[in-house]
């Protein structure tokens, strides 16, 4: 351990915090119609603590009508009718403050909903005090029908929509439902630091900022490299005044606070993320989620799959350490709102129970702060779906457009749904084998998993092995041994295609982790200078752990880590 690695000595209080995220719908229903909300919360805020968890981050509470489930908002200082009203968020925010743990919202700037009272103004008059909020443009071609650009959206076809009223038409990069702000406009900059003084000074603790990295466009907003999806993102993401604007708000904001901020940033590259995360002066954010690490099996997105490569995901993390190391503080995740089951993806549904505790220890046992995304404990899996009809989410319709075009049979795009889609880890959360899971009275609001007869919180408590115990060993030892907070990290046998074999070293305490990624026997051997016997062997997802002199013959999906001091 380099001495000289001054940096990591200050440790500070979110580096080794344990962050839970809930996405409120799918939670847990306290009110008996059908969908989750903060009554359901503040039920479970014990059952979140006994798992290790110092932080909550919830996913939009604010009112909207859901184009995007939330992240499309009308009204950022008041909450969803659905979920409850701004008297019971103070309830979770005190229940979770008494119970140690923080809070974190959704910052979602870069857009807002359509219903958004700044929105409905805009559309009266380009007069309108409120007509810059938003980027708006003249039409194209001789009659003005033609789109601005060629743009198109992440989740909706194109990313203009007209608006009869003014005669021009608005940039979304998402759905019609969220138009874009126009953060050039210093007012709405100054409506973002309202937003943000409100709730840090009700006591919330920081902020998730969404899609941040959008929220500065290029000037003339050029046309763009034409392809499928998401055309235009070469003139947004990370756009020329993206980190003044980050500084503007940290400066006049957040340093007054002692506030988290974490960014999300889709394909961001670790250059890019120093120049807001690296600590000292220029400091914006305290840190970023990537997403490259999730990329081990599919191509750009989760819907095009590839096989599982172990050594991509290895190599991942090592590019993200070895650029962070000594500047900046990272993210360690497995699971969120966005994306498919982990066990389904790099794990495997024979051994779900061993593959789950598996990964759970070869991601957070690395450097960085965690993030739990709910149902993962317990090891939940994706869901598989029958009919279009019973899919939710735009993204999906949206791709059923694209890959028709594509000539993709129905059959087929079911198939890539099942697998891909967001709708796998928005399923209600499973509490227990009674009617609904436990998350409702009355049927969800969305499908559940018919595997929540095996697969259930009050299972998962009753079985000393669970995958939930499991996490509950694993983010103990944590806690209290700070070479797997601050310790460095050194990968050994990185050409695998099995293993991922890593240590950490912090003050001459030594921990090395083995996680083997196949059901089949893999034969380790423990890296030169490392005696196992020597070792104590903290952590295991099997029972029989025996040693074959200097190593062991691997079980499918075993984990073993072990301590040196």
């Amino acid at each position: 351990y380099e001495k000289s690695e001054v940096f990591f000595m200050q440790k500070t209080w979110y580096k080794e915090k344990v962050v839970y995220q809930v996405w409120p719908r799918s939670f847990c229903d306290g009110n008996g119609d059908g969908i989750g909300d903060l009554e359901g919360i503040y039920s479970k805020l014990d059952y979140i603590k006994s798992i290790g968890v110092d932080a909550i981050w919830f996913s939009p509470l604010f009112k909207s009508p859901n184009a995007d489930y939330g992240y499309d908002i009308a009204d950022y200082m008041d909450i969803n009718p659905e979920y409850g009203d701004m008297d019971t968020f103070k309830k979770v925010l005190a229940g979770c403050h008494e119970r140690g743990m923080r809070v974190f919202m959704d910052l979602v700037v870069n857009h807002t909903s359509t219903e958004h009272k700044w929105f409905k103004e805009a559309c009266k008059s380009v007069d309108n005090p409120y007509h810059d909020y938003y980027i708006w443009r003249k039409g194209k071609g001789k009659n003005g029908k033609k789109p601005p650009n060629n743009w198109l959206s992440t989740f909706e076809g194109g990313a203009w929509e007209y608006v009869e009223s003014v005669d021009e038409y608005y940039l979304h990069v998402f759905t019609k439902g969220q138009p874009d702000l126009n953060m050039d406009n210093p007012k709405v900059r100054e409506e973002v630091k309202n937003i943000m003084k409100f709730w840090l000074d009700m006591g919330v603790d920081g902020f998730r900022e969404d899609v941040i990295t959008y929220i500065s466009k290029r000037e003339g907003l050029p046309n763009a490299i034409p392809i499928p999806v998401a055309a235009g993102m070469e003139h947004y993401n990370c756009g020329p005044h993206l980190y003044e604007y980050l500084k503007e708000f940290h400066d006049d904001v957040l340093s007054k606070y002692d506030c988290f901020t974490v960014g999300e940033g889709p394909l961001i590259t670790p250059e890019k993320v120093l120049r807001f995360v690296t600590e000292g002066d220029t400091q914006v954010l305290k840190t970023m989620f990537s997403f490259d690490h999730l990329e081990a099996d599919c191509f750009m997105t989760d819907w095009i799959k590839i096989p599982f490569n172990l050594k991509k995901m290895k190599k991942c993390y090592q590019k993200w350490y070895d650029a962070m190391n000594g500047k900046g503080w990272h993210t360690l995740y497995l699971e969120n709102h966005d994306h498919p089951r982990i066990v389904d993806r790099y794990g495997s549904l024979k051994y779900r129970v061993e593959s789950a505790k598996m990964l759970a220890t070869m991601c957070y046992l690395q450097r960085g702060t965690i993030f739990i995304y709910q149902g993962q404990e317990i090891g939940m899996t994706n869901i598989e779906l029958k009919s279009i009809d019973e899919f939710k989410d735009m993204i999906t319709f949206n791709n059923q457009i694209l890959f028709k075009k594509l000539h993709i049979s129905d059959e087929k795009f079911i198939k890539m749904a099942n697998r891909g889609s967001r709708e796998n880890s928005r399923t209600p959360v499973q509490w227990n084998d009674g009617p609904y899971a436990g998350f409702s009275t009355v049927e969800p609001w969305f499908n559940l998993n018919p595997n929540y007869k095996e697969i259930n919180v009050a299972a998962a408590e009753a079985d000393e092995n669970s995958i939930l115990n499991y996490y509950r060993k694993l983010l103990k030892f944590r806690k209290e041994n700070e070479v797997a907070i601050y310790g460095d990290f050194k990968q050994y046998y990185k050409n695998s295609k099995e293993l991922f074999v890593y240590e950490r070293n912090l003050d001459g305490v030594k921990l090395l982790v083995v996680a083997s990624f196949t059901e089949n026997a893999v034969d380790f051997k423990a890296p030169d200078g490392i005696d196992l016997s020597k070792g104590e062997l903290v952590l295991t997802n099997y029972n029989d752990s025996a040693l074959n002199g200097n190593g062991f013959k691997t079980k499918p999906y075993e984990t073993r880590v072990y301590l040196f001091k």
